[in-house]
């Protein structure tokens, strides 16, 4: 068994739980969604679920990924069990599913930028975007060369980018976007958030997005693709923080600050 390199994905683990920016209540999402409609450089926002913390364990880009992250937010029940088994504060579930457009609201008027999924899901995202007040002026599927951003985004100069490529392309065109840019962009990699918005996955009833089960729900419609990642994704997630409490990665109860 090699360790020491499992004693570096356990730290790298917790570090990225720990990088996790909490949001105690509604007051701070308003505060929170105020600030990043203004940001004052290249900017990159990313979310932390189990799904990204058990890719993160075995691909050091994706890790790396979210940890060049500006700001990293919780999403999901598994993350909120995990940062509560580190004896951390976990606050409110920040998906960017129900995020994101909250945020594309504060742009409003404003150059907006889509790089992620394909048509006509992505067709239908820009129309019901343009409908919300936003000027688009890129839009490109999510299985172009990274090049083909770089270059769109610098002549178009767009002040919000909705990344939609998955994990973990999205995270390292972020990174590479955030580095060629100069003018201040806000650069949010949301995932299937362009599926959602462009209609092609429904989303789960009310009261099972405030329960934080929404998860389930997309399981029931694409059981194929989605059974790793919940049925089985879970159990390795907990797997890796034992994993990261056996190793010392994790503080024992009496040392927690």
């Amino acid at each position: 068994m090699d360790t020491r390199g499992e004693a570096e994905r356990a730290r790298s683990f917790v570090e990225l739980h720990e990088r996790i920016h909490i949001i105690e209540d509604e007051r701070a999402e308003q505060a929170l969604l105020e600030e990043l409609s203004r940001p004052q450089r290249p900017f990159i926002l990313s979310f932390v679920n189990a799904h990204a913390a058990n890719l993160g364990w075995n691909q050091p880009g994706m890790l790396d990924g979210l940890l060049r992250s500006d700001l990293l937010l919780r999403d999901g029940i598994g993350v909120k069990l995990g940062l509560k088994a580190m004896g951390r504060p976990y606050g409110l579930n920040m998906n960017g599913t129900d995020l994101i457009p909250k945020i594309a609201r504060t742009y409003a008027g404003r150059k907006v930028a889509l790089f992620g999924t394909r048509s006509p899901w992505l067709d239908n995202a820009r129309g019901k975007l343009e409908e919300m007040g936003l000027e688009i002026v890129a839009c490109h599927e999510g299985f172009a060369p990274t090049e083909k951003y770089l270059e769109l985004a610098a002549e178009t100069k767009p002040e919000l980018i909705i990344m939609a490529m998955g994990m973990p392309k999205q995270e390292e065109v972020s990174v590479q976007l955030r580095e060629h840019l100069k003018h201040p962009v806000l650069i949010v990699n949301g995932g299937a958030i362009l599926d959602f918005i462009g209609g092609k996955v429904p989303r789960a009833p009310l009261v099972m997005r405030k329960v934080g089960m929404e998860w389930l729900f997309r399981l029931g419609l694409e059981p194929r693709r989605l059974f790793n990642r919940y049925v089985v994704g879970i159990p390795v997630f907990f797997s890796h923080l034992a994993a990261a409490r056996k190793l010392g990665a994790v503080a024992p109860p009496g040392e927690r600050a």
